[in-house]
C-alpha cells in the first residue's frame, strides 16, 4: 500500500481554482501530506493566467500560512507555459527567481503555442501525413527547449493536448533532471507513454493537479497507471509505501 507525501501541483482563484491557497493547505494538512505548492497558471495563459502583479500577494500569504501551519512544507510556484520563442516559457527566466521553483506544461490558450492548429488536430481535423509529422517536431522542439533553457522542476501532463516525441522529451527530461508528471488530472502520461519515457533515466512524480481544495492529494489513478505500465515505483519520488 502507498501513500502520497507531497502535491506540487495544485491550482487557487488565482487562476481558475476554486478554493484559496489556505484550503488547499488545510486539505493537505487534513490527508497527511508534508508538502503543497501552489502552483497556479502562467500569466501568459489568455483566460485563466494568474496576474503578475498579484505574485507579491500570493508570497505573503503563503509566508502567513508557513508561521501558522508548522507541519507543512508550503511552496509558491508557477505552472508556466510552454511557448515557441524567447525562453520558451512564458515567464522570463528573472521572473522566475520569484517563486521557490517552477513547473511547466504545455496548453492552450496561449499566443506562439499552435493553440489553434493542435485543437484541430486533437479534434480530428488532421492534414497529411507530412503536415502532421512536422506538427508533432515542433511541439516536440518547443518543449525539448522550454526543458534546455529553464530550471524546471516538473514537466506537467507531458504528452496532453498535441502530438509530441514522448521518448525525446524523456531524454531531455533526463539530462536536464526535470520530473515527469503523471497526472490524475489529464490521461497523460498515458500507460504508453510511461513505458516509453521509463527507458530514460528520469524520474516520476504523481500530482493531483487539482482544481477544487477536495482533490488535494489525489494520486490513486496515476499510481493505478503507473503499475499498469510495469513501472518501477522507486522512481516515483514522492510516494511511500507503507
Amino acid at each position: 500500500m502507498f501513500k502520497v507525501i507531497f502535491d506540487y501541483h495544485t491550482h487557487t482563484v488565482f487562476s481558475h481554482g476554486k478554493g484559496t491557497i489556505e484550503d488547499n493547505v488545510k486539505v493537505a494538512l487534513d490527508k497527511g501530506l508534508e508538502g503543497i505548492a501552489i502552483s497556479d497558471h502562467g500569466p501568459g495563459h489568455l483566460t485563466y493566467g494568474i496576474k503578475r502583479s498579484a505574485v507579491p500577494e500570493m508570497r505573503k500569504e503563503i509566508q502567513r500560512l508557513r508561521e501558522k501551519y508548522s507541519g507543512i512544507e508550503i511552496y509558491l510556484s508557477v505552472e508556466a507555459n510552454t511557448i515557441w520563442g524567447g525562453n520558451f516559457l512564458d515567464i522570463g527566466r528573472e521572473e522566475t527567481k520569484e517563486y521557490d521553483f517552477v513547473i511547466a506544461g504545455y496548453h492552450y490558450g496561449v499566443r506562439k503555442g499552435f493553440c489553434i492548429s493542435n485543437w484541430l488536430s486533437a479534434h480530428g481535423i488532421r492534414g497529411s501525413k507530412r503536415r502532421q509529422g512536422k506538427a508533432k517536431e515542433r511541439n516536440t522542439e518547443m518543449v525539448v527547449q522550454a526543458i534546455e533553457r529553464n530550471h524546471i522542476k516538473i514537466l506537467t501532463h507531458p504528452g496532453d493536448k498535441a502530438d509530441f516525441d514522448i521518448e525525446k522529451i524523456a531524454d531531455a527530461c533526463a539530462r536536464n533532471d526535470v520530473l515527469m508528471e503523471i497526472s490524475t488530472h489529464h490521461p497523460h502520461l498515458t500507460v504508453e507513454e510511461i513505458k516509453a519515457s521509463a527507458k530514460y533515466d528520469v524520474k516520476f512524480i504523481i500530482s493531483s493537479d487539482a482544481h477544487a481544495p477536495q482533490r488535494v492529494g489525489d494520486f490513486e489513478g496515476g499510481l493505478a497507471r503507473a503499475k499498469e505500465a510495469g513501472l518501477d515505483l522507486s522512481r516515483i519520488v514522492n510516494i511511500v509505501e507503507i
